[in-house]
């Protein structure tokens, strides 16, 4: 059944879309918005998402102001810069104006300076104050991604006290579900749940029913907390500074949110591109471009090394031009095993089961795993180029496959972790170089051993 309305709802949306698209090319923006005026806002972001920039900004004006803000909150960010690119200044201040500060902290990220320079200071005091607060902690920490807009306890507080200043706070807070609990001095000891509130008597303390907080410093790793709150469950995580000082929170939907951008972007470039932000077909030519040409020119440059290599052997392939038959299969070999290395290293980093510290761990491990794949595959190739050619050439073959493999297992397995320690994104250093190293060092080898065993 819900596969079933899931279907539907696509080809409610593309109808939708051909719809508009049909209305913008006749300049019947009556139709347009006759369209989109029984649909919810999460279809609308949907629709939002696979149209053109100028399209966008046409069918977003056509939107009501109380949905707009709706739709615009829910809005990727970098589809949020390009809107705000394609609407006049006084709509973008009131947009801006009515966000959360956590939620301008996105759009700013992918705005030009002189642009959120100007936005901020359109601000009113406060909202500018919070925003500026957020904006403080660096780009990858989770601090860039909490909200300053949350509501607290006391232990000394009774339930009914505490439900008085969650109704006070209910229109602005971040989230109502999960309340840290502060000393005096504003350190967190505690969190109480709504739950918890609704289950017990107004005259009970919360001292008696807190719970012991699972905390994050405000500048530590946005993805690695986004995943403990996931991991855990956690409805919200209070943000604190050095000393347990509560400086904002992080909910749920906003780890969530953090987690799906930190994959994406992961995938791209573990792909050699980076990540685009927004669907394929709705994606300028030139922006796809930009995505891959600079890749393509590392990618490119580093595979001069490969012809290096062949150039310096071109005596022992003169004498042994079987050797040349060969090279395909051996760099495929060694890039595609340095790439698995690299891929289930780079997902453990993430979730935490390993460390840079384990390096030397996580080496033995990958070069037994490589000797082992390398055995199994050399054997193979051994009995294989041996009927076909000659023995002596099988013995080439599969020497060099049990060699292949464990240096690229090797090295695929420690790149993401040497990554991490120089603050490289771990997803940079694997499959594009990691191939590109492993198919100029296995040439090395190959021939090396050619040259041991055939005695040229």
């Amino acid at each position: 059944m819900n596969t079933d309305r899931a279907t539907d709802l696509n080809i409610r949306t593309d109808d939708l879309i051909d719809t508009i698209e049909h209305a913008l090319s006749r300049r019947d923006l009556a139709a347009a918005s006759a369209a989109l005026d029984p649909v919810a806002p999460d279809q609308i972001v949907e629709v939002l998402d696979r149209l053109n920039a100028r399209q966008c900004a046409i069918v977003y004006r056509l939107l009501a102001k109380e949905r707009a803000l709706i739709v615009f909150e829910a809005l990727e960010p970098e589809l949020q810069g390009e809107l705000v690119r394609g609407l006049q200044d006084a709509e973008v201040a009131a947009l801006f104006a009515e966000m959360d500060p956590d939620d301008r902290v996105w759009l700013l990220d992918e705005l030009p300076a002189s642009v959120a320079q100007r936005l901020m200071r359109g601000l009113p005091a406060r909202e500018r104050d919070l925003t500026a607060a957020v904006l403080g902690y660096p780009q990858d920490s989770i601090g860039r991604r909490m909200s300053p807009e949350y509501v607290t306890t006391h232990p000394h507080l009774s339930v009914g006290e505490t439900m008085q200043r969650l109704r006070a706070r209910i229109d602005d807070a971040e989230t109502v579900y999960t309340l840290p609990v502060t000393d005096a001095a504003r350190r967190v000891v505690g969190v109480v749940s709504l739950r918890d509130l609704l289950a017990h008597d107004d005259s009970t303390l919360i001292d008696a029913v807190m719970q012991p907080a699972r905390t994050a410093i405000a500048e530590s790793d946005a993805e690695s907390t986004a995943r403990v709150c996931t991991d855990l469950g956690l409805l919200a995580v209070p943000v604190v500074d050095n000393e347990n000082r509560l400086v904002g929170i992080l909910t749920i939907d906003d780890a969530a949110r953090i987690l799906k951008r930190e994959e994406s972007e992961d995938a791209a470039r573990q792909g050699g591109v980076e990540p685009l932000g927004r669907p394929y077909l709705s994606t300028p030519i030139r922006r796809i471009v930009r995505s891959r040409i600079v890749w393509l020119f590392v990618l490119a440059i580093g595979a001069t090394l490969t012809v290096k290599v062949l150039s310096s052997f071109e005596a022992t392939l003169e004498q042994m031009t079987v050797l040349a038959l060969f090279v395909p299969l051996l760099i495929g070999t060694g890039g595609n095993t340095g790439n698995q290395a690299a891929t289930t290293v780079t997902r453990a980093l993430a979730l935490g089961e390993v460390r840079p510290r384990d390096i030397l761990a996580v080496l033995g491990r990958e070069l037994r795993v490589g000797v082992s794949l390398g055995l199994a595959l050399g054997v193979l190739g051994f009995a294989i180029t041996a009927l076909v050619y000659d023995w002596h050439i099988g013995l080439v073959i599969g020497a060099t496959l049990v060699a292949v493999c464990a240096m690229a297992a090797t090295i695929g397995g420690i790149m993401p972790l040497i990554a991490r320690t120089i603050r490289v994104d771990p997803a940079v250093f694997s499959n594009p170089f990691i191939t590109t190293f492993v198919d100029a060092a296995g040439l090395i080898v190959y021939f090396l051993i050619a040259q041991a065993i055939l005695g040229i």
